[in-house]
This record gives structure tokens, C-alpha cells and sequence, in this order.
């Protein structure tokens, strides 16, 4: 079977596939935060608020901008001549521009009651100060999905852009959270929400979901055959 995105009931049996305690937190924050993989990963203890329920993510995100070296004009990728000044783009300029976003999100209780037991366990890793909630690499957390997919016996997944079958990844959970949270609210003020929790800056990245996640398309083509049948039937 062909699935694009995965069902909550499946994600609940990748949690229970995983063998260790941070291995389940880790899927159960990934699919319950809607969170990247590296925003999970950069989870420290300072970070998880008990008492308000809430989990800070920072998000830093570095871009190359090009420029040209005549006018600092910006350039795009296949610029032959600078828009600004017309000089011949024999070489850009490469300027690393870091973006630093912070966003506080809600967490339910059960994920949190495990967040607690895993730290009192010992669980974080690194010094006293700045401890890490898991302390491993992408690599790991990629195997870590991977192998408790095929354990659970989830398919592969599709992808509805390129039609390439893929197996179950960590950024698989947070498409998971997306289509999960549009299927139970598609309204606009539901996907500003949404947008929002997961840290899109364009909207149009966040509107994808509706697409994968309803059937709005043979929904409207039905509607337009309604009438006409109910035509027939009398």
C-alpha cells in the first residue's frame, strides 16, 4: 500500500517499537512538537518549562546571499549580468546570513511526564550547565526512525512532489503533526496556528498540508455531479 503521510495510530506503534526510553521520547516529541529534527536535537534541559507546560525551540538557519562584487547588488543563482549596474557576474560574492528564530509551543502532558521521568533518570547528556535532551547526531536519530519503522512494520512513504518511495524519517513525524492538525482544523485561523507552531515563514509551505491531508479536490468534483444524480434518482 501507498501511504504519503503517516496516521497517529501508526506513529503510536513506531513509539512503542523503540526499545529504549529516549528513543521514545524522541519520536513521541518529534510527531507531538511537530518539531525539526535539528530543533529536537538542539532540546536542552533549560529549555522544557514544567511549570507552564512549554518547550522553547531555537531555530538557526543559515542562507548564502549573492552579491555583486561591482554594486552589492543581490543575485540570483543564474545572474549572468547584475541587474543594478549591468556589469558582467563573473564571480558573486557569497555572504553567510545566520537566522535566528525562537518560538515557544505548548506540549501535552504525557510527553512532558516522560521528559521529567527521562531526566531524573539521567538521561540528558553533557555538563551541569546547557545539558542536551538526547546528545546524539542526525545521523543517529535517522536510524533510530528508521529502524523502529521497519520493526513496527510501518510502509514507505511517497513523495507527492517527486513520486519517490522513501522509508520513515524523522521530518515524516512532523509532516505527520501537520496533516494530523489540518485534518482537525482547516479554517484559516487553524492554519495561521499552524503556520505559527511550526515555524513557517511563508504560508504557502504551510498550505501544502491541506492539500495532502483532505480530499478536497474529489470532494468538489463530486459536489459538481450532486445535483445531476439527484436529477436521475427522481
Amino acid at each position: 500500500m501507498t501511504k504519503a503521510y503517516l496516521e497517529p495510530a501508526e506513529i503510536e506503534k513506531l513509539e512503542e517499537a523503540a526499545q529504549y526510553l529516549r528513543d521514545r521520547l524522541l519520536i513521541r516529541l518529534l510527531f507531538h512538537l511537530g518539531c525539526r529534527i535539528s530543533e529536537a536535537l538542539s532540546l536542552g534541559v533549560d529549555d522544557i518549562d514544567f511549570t507552564q507546560g512549554t518547550v522553547c525551540i531555537q531555530h538557526l538557519k543559515t542562507r548564502l546571499k549573492l552579491t555583486c562584487r561591482a554594486c552589492g547588488a543581490g543575485l540570483g543563482r543564474k545572474h549572468t549580468f547584475c541587474p543594478r549596474c549591468g556589469q558582467k557576474v563573473d564571480e558573486a560574492q557569497v555572504m553567510q546570513q545566520d537566522y535566528h528564530r525562537q518560538r515557544i509551543l505548548p506540549l501535552d502532558n504525557h510527553t512532558l511526564t516522560m521528559l521529567k521521568e527521562y531526566i531524573e533518570r539521567g538521561g540528558p547528556f553533557g555538563k551541569s550547565e546547557g545539558k542536551l535532551i538526547f546528545g546524539i547526531n542526525r545521523h543517529r536519530a535517522w536510524q533510530i526512525v528508521r529502524d523502529c519503522a521497519r520493526k513496527a512494520g510501518l510502509p514507505m512513504l511517497i513523495n507527492t512532489e517527486t513520486g519517490r518511495r522513501h522509508n520513515v524519517s524523522p521530518h515524516r513525524l512532523r509532516d505527520a503533526f501537520a496533516v494530523h492538525a489540518v485534518k482537525l482544523d482547516d479554517s484559516g485561523d487553524g492554519l495561521r496556528l499552524l503556520q505559527e507552531h511550526l515555524g513557517h515563514v511563508s504560508f504557502n509551505t504551510t498550505a501544502k498540508y491541506r492539500k495532502v491531508a483532505g480530499e478536497e479536490l474529489k470532494d468538489w468534483y463530486d459536489r459538481l455531479w450532486k445535483k445531476e444524480a439527484k436529477s436521475d434518482a427522481t
